[in-house]
């Protein structure tokens, strides 16, 4: 196979194995990683020491030889309301929280790591030339966001997120480095996709917490799902309560973005959400049920799921902080056992989840 033939066969078979998106970009420097050294000087990453390894700034120190980068997009929207429409409608229901889209499913990690490498298999029987290959399932320490750019994927929107006209931004991306000296999709020219957020700010007024504190850039340490997934230890009080109801992620700036409005829903059964009615439902689950989970309860709530990552008590510190902005007030019978609850975990051996119990404690009437 001639190198465009190479690049077009794995285009095909990746969208057989599921993928909605696959681009092939060639292993180089980018324009972006330039300010990636500045936004680390920032403080920026917060507690994502990760972020500061130094091969995100050069794909080629990843793995060698590397001379192409394979770039899929995995779809996981699903039918269901988003948050922004879904706050909007819950008034009169027992108090609950909002996880974000990409965790309803099964953990995303283990089905883009498994159709990756199925790519890679068929690529090893197919392609007569040996090569080495390394796949990543958003485990490496790769920018896969500027990488999807540049292998003609979309462009990274204001939210800093990649954004396809057609696909929106709800999907996964995955890579696999490679030896193989492909075609790039966009041809060696390589020029990217318009930016088409034009004069569009709805995703930075939108942000609960000002993250986005300008365009195209990001204070993860203001941001919603940097605080409920990756902070260890008290969310800073002035967060709190913009959180409103946010207890893992946060889909916000994604909800209002434009081209989301529109986007396809996926076909993949693994990101349907589990227990849609049930106690252990993943849309707008009960609170109380939430703050009062145990450590064995949550291994076995969670497992199989990308919420293993913020462990039992994020989890039980979040609920607390989404209780305390809940509206619950005293004396109302209903709001009885969850206000009994939070009483308890003001208790806690665990200082954050003590502290965040006690906040809300305080703001219940």
């Amino acid at each position: 196979m001639t190198r465009r033939v190479e690049t077009e066969w794995i285009a095909e078979r990746a969208r057989a194995l599921g993928f909605a998106l696959c681009g092939v970009v060639k292993a180089q420097a980018f324009p972006e990683l330039e300010h990636f050294e500045e936004w680390i000087g920032r403080g920026y990453q917060g507690q994502m020491k990760y972020l500061e390894d130094p091969r995100r700034r050069d794909p080629s120190k990843v793995m060698e030889p590397l001379r192409s980068v394979i770039v899929c997009g995995l779809n996981y929207n699903t039918k269901h309301a988003y948050s922004v429409d879904a706050a909007a409608a819950r008034s009169g229901i027992e108090p609950s929280g909002w996880i974000s889209r990409y965790a309803w499913g099964a953990d995303y990690h283990e089905v883009l790591w498994g159709k990756l490498n199925a790519l890679e298999a068929e690529m090893k029987e197919k392609v007569a030339e040996a090569f080495v290959s390394k796949a990543y399932a958003d485990t490496g320490p790769v920018a896969e966001r500027v990488l999807a750019k540049y292998a003609g994927l979309g462009w990274i929107g204001k939210n800093t997120l990649l954004l396809n006209e057609a696909m929106g931004s709800w999907f996964f991306l995955g890579v696999i480095l490679t030896s193989l000296e492909l075609e790039p999709s966009l041809g060696e020219a390589g020029v990217p996709a318009p930016d088409l957020c034009g004069n569009c700010r709805q995703c930075l007024d939108a942000c609960p917490t000002g993250a986005l504190v300008e365009p195209y850039v990001m204070d993860a340490r203001r941001c919603i799902s940097y605080l409920t997934i990756e902070l260890r230890g008290s969310i800073p009080e002035e967060f709190r309560e913009p959180m409103g109801w946010q207890v893992y992620g946060c889909d916000v700036c994604q909800d209002v973005c434009p081209y989301n409005r529109a986007a396809p829903v996926t076909t993949l059964k693994e990101f349907e959400p589990q227990c849609v009615d049930g106690p252990e439902s993943k849309l707008m689950p009960r609170l109380e049920w939430l703050a009062g989970m145990t450590e064995e309860e949550f291994r076995e709530v969670f497992r199989g799921s990308a919420m293993k990552r913020t462990k039992q008590r994020g989890l039980v510190r979040n609920a607390c902080i989404a209780l305390g902005n809940a509206g619950l007030q005293r004396g109302n019978r209903e709001h009885g056992e969850a206000i009994a609850l939070l009483g308890r975990l003001a208790e806690s051996g665990d200082e954050a989840i003590a502290e965040s119990a006690q906040w809300a404690v305080r703001r219940i009437l």
